[in-house]
């Protein structure tokens, strides 16, 4: 999902009265959802929604499905951002084309999730180019076509979009739509991981665990695995337990490993539990209450300040 659009709005020199007053309350509604006043923003917002402003229809949309300052309400948010995508809103398009994916809202319809992602992605949407290079990568509501994902992608990824370069990446690193290159799928998780997207971070993390693409090097991998594992990413939870068990790049240190384990699994990463029942056979009764320990208080922080 994009997050609030930034507006932008140009008016022209003999704007009316009216006119004035749409756009203050546009910037007041921007400067109250900046500071978290949601009801402020919201009835701001709404002003601007009901004569029409697409933008303000847009964040509205942005509200209701966020349900910040309001219930929760995604056949309401589906409503606006339909208002402002039939007037051309590209990111109320990419929004809509979310919903109809996820089926939140209205009934899930990938032919139709497309469609808006495309009308979006025509216009430059960096994040309906990347949603649409991925239904192409799944076959979802189009015939799969690994080139045609590719293409989607890099045309997101040339714009910065941190998700699109990861998932350029992925393409190199599996040889999907493009011939396996493992320097090349480095260069677009760095990209990616610089800006602090965790699936890539985790995966540049792979690439130097095991040397692809890059010269091995165990400690930059537990670095990049602990970058992601911080930020809630299961996988990498459970490769920066993998490293503990090991002695990879870190001390060997199997109360750190199991409590890793335990946090991965409660988000269902599969091989995580299994990972912990085997490490608690070489560990003591002390020691596996130690871990239970640190993972609950690592959990109350939000991973924060864990390793």
């Amino acid at each position: 999902m994009s997050n609030l659009t930034t507006l932008l709005i140009a008016f022209a020199l003999c704007a009316t009265t009216l006119t004035a007053a749409l756009a203050g309350d546009m910037d007041d509604a921007e400067a109250a959802y900046q500071r978290r006043d949601y009801g402020t923003a919201f009835s701001k917002f709404k002003n601007a929604a009901a004569q029409g402003n697409a933008n303000a229809q847009h964040n509205l949309g942005v509200i209701y499905e966020k349900g910040q300052g309001v219930k929760q309400d995604y056949a309401e948010s589906v409503r606006w951002y339909k208002l402002a995508a039939d007037q051309g809103q590209a990111d109320a398009q990419n929004n809509l084309g979310t919903m109809y994916e996820k089926g939140q809202g209205v009934k899930q319809d990938y032919a139709e999730s497309v469609r808006w992602y495309k009308l979006a992605a025509d216009q430059g949407n960096a994040n309906a180019q990347n949603n649409i290079g991925a239904m192409y990568m799944e076959g979802q509501g189009v015939k799969q076509d690994y080139a045609e994902a590719v293409r989607w992608y890099k045309l997101a990824a040339d714009q910065g979009n941190a998700a699109a370069q990861n998932n350029l990446g992925v393409s190199y690193d599996d040889g999907q739509g493009v011939k396996q290159d493992y320097a090349e799928a480095v260069r677009w998780y760095k990209l990616a991981a610089d800006q602090g997207n965790a699936a890539a971070q985790k995966n540049l993390g792979v690439m130097y665990k095991y040397g692809k693409g890059v010269k091995q090097d165990y400690a930059e991998a537990v670095r990049l695995f602990k970058l992601a594992a911080n930020q809630g990413n299961a996988a990498a939870q459970n490769n920066l337990g993998v490293s503990y068990v090991n002695g990879q790049g870190v001390l060997q240190d199997f109360v750190r490993a199991h409590m890793w384990f335990n946090i991965a699994a409660l988000k269902g990463e599969s091989n995580s539990a299994r990972n912990r029942n085997i490490v608690e056979g070489k560990m003591s009764a002390h020691q596996i209450a130690q871990a239970q320990k640190l993972a609950r208080d690592c959990l109350e922080r939000n991973l924060k300040n864990c390793d």
